[in-house]
């Protein structure tokens, strides 16, 4: 039933190298199971899949307990699927039955130290450092050890998107699962992807302030310069220009105006006293 280099059939004669001295390089994570057993089979995939994504830092060892009956008795297995989880020669945990996929990252994750998420971390503090070279390199760390991870995929695609790599950023987006892509720390992302390509694509802050100044309704200088204000996280300041520039002219970019307001909304994850008093002038302002 091996399915790759990270999952491995093992029996009476090789446990204790594969799993008791294996598990001090890294965690070994035990499947007892048979072939007439249907949550044994349910399960199969999900570990298979799960191995994949830890790519080398856990082991997936697989005992067929028709085959090795006394193994199976010696280590106590009662019920099937049994799944024992040993970490530095020692059985750390084990669950019983067909856990789903969510199910048995949670054990895992209970168990296993991740160092991705100590990863995590420091790039959150050499963001708050101003240090963002040093932050990227940490974050792609992070990703390249866990490529799969949800959380590890958004913050990379954060200190990418501040770093400027704006291709990086659509591309982790758009490879997100489908129910990930109503998370709001997704749609924040998203929107402040589409305000950085409209600040990267419009000309300098300084010559749009000259532009205001020579033409004050500016539509297209307005717009591009919500688009810097927004990336500055002066959010309230962004508001303001665009619904000012709403009122002004409606038509703007396809109603580039009130979408970009939309879009602040997401940013703020539709929350907040900021969001509440603007959303009741946008409404204001549309009726």
């Amino acid at each position: 039933m091996s399915k790759s280099q990270f999952v491995i059939d093992v029996n009476t004669a090789d446990f204790v190298k594969v799993v008791i001295e294996g598990s001090h390089k890294q965690p070994v994570l035990v499947d007892f199971w048979a072939n007439w057993c249907a949550p044994c089979r349910s399960l199969s995939p999900i570990l298979d899949k799960i191995a994949a994504a830890y790519n080398g830092k856990l082991i997936i060892a697989k005992v067929n307990t028709d085959q090795e009956q006394q193994l199976a008795s010696q280590l106590g297995i009662r019920s099937l699927p049994t799944v024992r989880l040993f970490i530095n020669g020692k059985a750390a945990g084990e669950f019983m039955g067909a856990l789903p996929e969510a199910g048995v990252r949670e054990f895992l994750e209970r168990h296993i130290p991740q160092v991705s998420n100590k990863l995590l971390r420091q790039v959150d503090t050499l963001l708050a450092q101003g240090n963002l070279q040093q932050a990227v390199a940490v974050a792609e760390q992070a990703y390249a050890d866990n490529t799969n991870d949800i959380k590890t995929q958004l913050v990379y695609a954060k200190v990418k998107l501040t770093s400027g790599d704006y291709s990086e950023v659509e591309r982790i987006l758009a490879a997100l699962p489908l129910p990930e892509q109503s998370n709001p720390e997704v749609k924040v992302l998203q929107a402040k992807l589409f305000f950085a390509r409209i600040a990267a694509q419009a000309p300098s802050q300084e010559q749009l302030r000259q532009n205001l100044i020579a033409n004050p309704k500016d539509s297209a200088s307005n717009y591009h310069m919500a688009a810097y204000q927004i990336m500055a996280g002066a959010y309230q300041d962004a508001l303001d220009t665009l619904l000012t520039l709403l009122r002004r002219d409606r038509n703007y970019g396809d109603d580039a105006a009130r979408k970009a307001i939309l879009g602040i909304f997401n940013i703020l994850e539709n929350k907040g006293d900021l969001v509440a008093r603007y959303r009741a002038k946008l409404t204001n302002a549309l009726f």
